[in-house]
Order: C-alpha cells, then sequence, then structure tokens
C-alpha cells in the first residue's frame, strides 16, 4: 500500500493561499492542508450574511490493491460534503468514502454511489464487506471470528471497473444535521432520499462526473431507497442512471412484515425456511439427499400453488386439507406438522428460528440463517437474539473504527454510528394506511428510462428480506414484457450478506462484471 500526500479542504480557509505543512505522514510524505473549490464564493456571501459555517473535511491518500490478477492503484477520499439549501444554509455533513482511479478519461468511467439500510445504517457493510478495496474475511463455515480482528486487501472489489462511493445519511456514521436543523428534515423515506438524491447531486457536480455512467448499488432497505433515489434523482435532477443493484433488498415491505391480516409473507419465507432446514440438515432423509437449488424449486412451487391456495381459504380451508398441507410443509420445513397445524399453517420467521433446532438447544439466525447460537432456556416461542447479527456486527465495527484512521487517516472525534437507532422516528407519511412500497417508482423510472438495467443478488438464507420476496416484488412490478430482461436476479448459498461467504462473494463479483459489461454503453 502506498502512502501519500493527505489533502484537507476547509471552506474557512479560504482566504489563506500558502501552504501549510502539518507534519509528517506515517510513510514519511507530508500532510497538505489546500483548499479543494467546492463551496465557492457562496460560502464567502454566506458566512458574510451572519451564517456560521459548517466545517468541510476532505483527506486524500494514495494507495493499491491487486484485483484479478492486476495491480490497482486508487485514490481513496474520506471526509464530508456540506449540503446546504437553495439559500445556501447548511442543512447537514454528509461523511463518505470514495475509491477513484487515475484514468486519461476519468469523468468517463462508470461510478457506484454504495449504501446500506437499517433504516439506520452506515455504508460500511457493503464497505467494508464486499465492494471496498479491504474487506474483512470471514470463515466460510459460519462460525465465529474472534477478536482482535483484521482487514485484508479484497480481491473482489469492483474498484477495477467502477469508482466507488460509499455514502452515510445523516446521523449514521459521521454524517449529522446542523444544530439548527431539525433531525426530521431527513428521518423518513423522503427525505432520505432527497438528502442523499442531493449529496449524489453534489457529488456528480463537484467532481465532474456528469459524463460518467452511473450505478446505485443499494442492501436490505438501501432497496427501499434504490428505488425511490432512481426516481427522485431523474424527475429532481433529470439524471438518468445506467443500473441499480440491489443486494438483499426489500421493496415491498408487504412481503416481509408478518400480521394476521396479511398473509404474504407466509408464502414468500417458506423456501427460506427449506433452504435453512436443509442447511442444518433438519429435513427427513430423502429430502435432504436432494440438491438446495431443486429442493428451494419445489418449495417455491408449493408455495404459490397449494400453500397460497389454502391461506386464501382461510377457516373455510376443510380439515383433512390442512392437515394435508402441514404434512407437506413439515416434509419441506423440518418443523413437525403438529407444531404447523398448532401455528394455524402460518409461522413467523422468529417463530421458526426457535422451533427448528429446539431439541438441539440452538436458535438459527435472521439475516444468516446458517448461524447459530443459545437463549437462555429453549422455552421460548422466539429467540432472544440474532445469532447471525451477533456474529458480524462486532467484527465490522472494530475494522471500520480503525482502518478510517490509520490508513484513510480521517480523524473525527464523534462515535462512528455503524448501526443506530438515532433516526427513530422514522417517517413513513407517503405510505399511511398501507406497506412500504416503493416497486411503482422503480417501474415508472425504468419505463421512462428503458436502457435502466436492475441486479437483484438474494441469498438462500437470508431470513430477513428472503429471496422469494424479491422474486414476488419483482414479478408484480407491472414492467412491459419487452423491459422484463432489463432484470437480472442471481442467487447464492448464503445469507443476508452473502459476501461473507467467499464462494458466493466470488460468484457475485463475476455476476457483477457481466451485468456492468452489459449495462454501460461501448463507446467507439
Amino acid at each position: 500500500m502506498l502512502n501519500a500526500c493527505v489533502k484537507r479542504s476547509q471552506p474557512w480557509l479560504s482566504a489563506i493561499l500558502a501552504v501549510v505543512l502539518w507534519g509528517p505522514c506515517s510513510g514519511g510524505s507530508f500532510v497538505e492542508a489546500q483548499q479543494i473549490p467546492a463551496a465557492g464564493e457562496e460560502n464567502a456571501a454566506a458566512k458574510s450574511a451572519g451564517e456560521e459555517e459548517a466545517q468541510e473535511v476532505l483527506v486524500e491518500t494514495e494507495h493499491e490493491v491487486e484485483i484479478d490478477g492486476r495491480t490497482i492503484e486508487y485514490k481513496a477520499t474520506a471526509g464530508k460534503l456540506v449540503l446546504r439549501s437553495d439559500e445556501l444554509k447548511s442543512r447537514a455533513s454528509m461523511f463518505f468514502v470514495a475509491y477513484t482511479r487515475p484514468a486519461e478519461n476519468a469523468a468517463a468511467r462508470p461510478i457506484t454511489f454504495c449504501f446500506n439500510g437499517g433504516p439506520g445504517s452506515s455504508s460500511v457493510w457493503l464497505h467494508l464487506g464486499m465492494l471496498g478495496p479491504r474487506r474483512i474475511r470471514f470463515p466460510e463455515d459460519a462460525s465465529y471470528l474472534k477478536p482482535p480482528y483484521v482487514l485484508e486487501s479484497n480481491p473482489l472489489s469492483l474498484l477495477d471497473i467502477t469508482d466507488l462511493v460509499f455514502i452515510d445519511p445523516v446521523s449514521t456514521g459521521y454524517s449529522r444535521p446542523e444544530k439548527d436543523t431539525s433531525k426530521s428534515e431527513f428521518h423518513g423515506y423522503e427525505e432520505d432520499v432527497q438528502s442523499i438524491g442531493q449529496f449524489i447531486h453534489d457529488y456528480t457536480t463537484r467532481f465532474l462526473r456528469w459524463p460518467s455512467p452511473r450505478f446505485l448499488c443499494g442492501e436490505s432497505y438501501g432497496g427501499v431507497r434504490a428505488a425511490g433515489l432512481a426516481s427522485h434523482l431523474q424527475e429532481r435532477y433529470n439524471m438518468e442512471l445506467n443500473g441499480v443493484v440491489v443486494i438483499s433488498g426489500a421493496i415491498n415491505f408487504q412481503t416481509l412484515r408478518f400480521s394476521t391480516s396479511n398473509d404474504l409473507p407466509n408464502l414468500c419465507f417458506l423456501p427460506g425456511y427449506t433452504a435453512t432446514a436443509w442447511y442444518h440438515k433438519a429435513l427427513p432423509a430423502d429430502q435432504q439427499q436432494r440438491p438446495l437449488a431443486e429442493l428451494v424449486a419445489e418449495s417455491e412451487a408449493f408455495a404459490r400453488g397449494e400453500y397460497a391456495q389454502a391461506l386464501l381459504k382461510g377457516s373455510a380451508l376443510p380439515e383433512d386439507e390442512e392437515q394435508a398441507v402441514a404434512e407437506r410443509m413439515s416434509r419441506l420445513t423440518g418443523l413437525s406438522a403438529e407444531y404447523i397445524r398448532r401455528a394455524r399453517l402460518r409461522v413467523t420467521m422468529a417463530r421458526f428460528g426457535k422451533e427448528l433446532l429446539r431439541e438441539r438447544g440452538l436458535t438459527v439466525g435472521r439475516f444468516d440463517s446458517r448461524y447459530s447460537n443459545r437463549d437462555r432456556d429453549d422455552a421460548g416461542e422466539t429467540y432472544e437474539f440474532d445469532a447471525s447479527g451477533a456474529a458480524i456486527f462486532g467484527p465490522f465495527t472494530a475494522t471500520f473504527n480503525d482502518y478510517v484512521r490509520r490508513e484513510l487517516k480521517f480523524e473525527e472525534d464523534r462515535v462512528y454510528e455503524i448501526l443506530t437507532g438515532n433516526v427513530q422516528p422514522w417517517s413513513y407519511r407517503s405510505f399511511e394506511n398501507r406497506y412500504v412500497d416503493a416497486s411503482e417508482s422503480l417501474r415508472k423510472t425504468m419505463t421512462a428510462n428503458p436502457s435502466l438495467k436492475v441486479f437483484a443478488a438474494c441469498g438462500y438464507y437470508d431470513l430477513a428480506t428472503p429471496h422469494f420476496a424479491m422474486d414476488y416484488t419483482l414479478d408484480h412490478l407491472g414492467l412491459a414484457r419487452e423491459l422484463l430482461p432489463n432484470i437480472t436476479r442471481r442467487y447464492y448459498e448464503a445469507g443476508h450478506m452473502m459476501y461473507i461467504h467467499e464462494p458466493s462473494h466470488r460468484q457475485l463479483r463475476q455476476d457483477l462484471l457481466e451485468f456492468y459489461g452489459d449495462a454501460v454503453p461501448v463507446v467507439p
């Protein structure tokens, strides 16, 4: 890794023309403070009007990484951009980390804006798990890492084909609203889309990336965000995208929210239950010997057909039919037919996570059902904590806090909010009296921009946003048939964060190389 100079940009230094040397970097080079012309004269005008200026800081370092057998040189920029109103009032400082490669025609190089979900999550998961040039490697057998945790070079990064910008929404990471700005201006579906949309617009303008092919990559709630953002960027800024990548995404909450009046999640989660039971060898012997994909396909067909019809009948379902459905479900889930009948054929994820391995004294994870752990006792109805969350959250937190200071040279006194509840209450006012569903925004955007491509990556062991829920959402977009080839779906033998499973991560990279190649126009 190459150490180089660090550039700090602070608007209040605009009147200072001299170069200030702060001292030696770890590699023996110097840290240089200089203004990067971002806020321009508008900052001076705002300050002259008596406004206290938000501090904008950008730190640049130079590095290299080996990807696909090639040495890739790149610049990392860690810092904050200040979001301003039309009156140039500072509204928020948004933290980001960008990785860019030097190129003769850098402006035409693809750029991908990346974010996770929550709401309340920073972008650390995609950053240090999947896309960035540094990563955490997890054991392939879903065992727990032991601290201290370390980062390694990421040979599966996409930095060889696209520049990457990791965005932390307001109140996550180091991003914060200004002291005179209400958090309610950012903590909601529409507010979030508008603030991140403004960041993307401002970054694109400031760093001269309007000629670049543009992509969004969102994970989990980032799927809802990406669908809304694609529409917002198109309508507000006339900014068209080449592609949207959704990793384990949620777009239509009706497919995920269990309730007495909503049977859809029971259908959408069932194939994930099948995959999970197969992984833990909890199925009948004859089922256990079958290939996973074949078994999941059977579960999907059952969910669409016999199971859907049974749920539709409700209490009108004859008792013999109920018994037959329960027995079929038992063969596909590893749960007893008696338990399934007591649950009225409707087993929530929380119940499944506790019941599947109850006789072994184990619960299975929600984000990644390959993981298991123990509760205080085995008598509860649902699990006490997510076994996969316990395995994953700590390593990402520790490694990022070290990486951002040691390698990216960015200093900040605030806590880096990895995953926070500080964004609550979160407003869904535009979806009042109905489920949150951004699929119509995605359909309209794809229709208005017929060249827009969408890639959906799903893990079979994801019991937070199951693959079959995404299938249902995409199958019900109402997209014109001629645009259906613009959607690519890929499935992996992993969980919500399929990139922490090395074989899945390798396949995911290959699938995305093909997707980007198809989505970016060939320039003669």
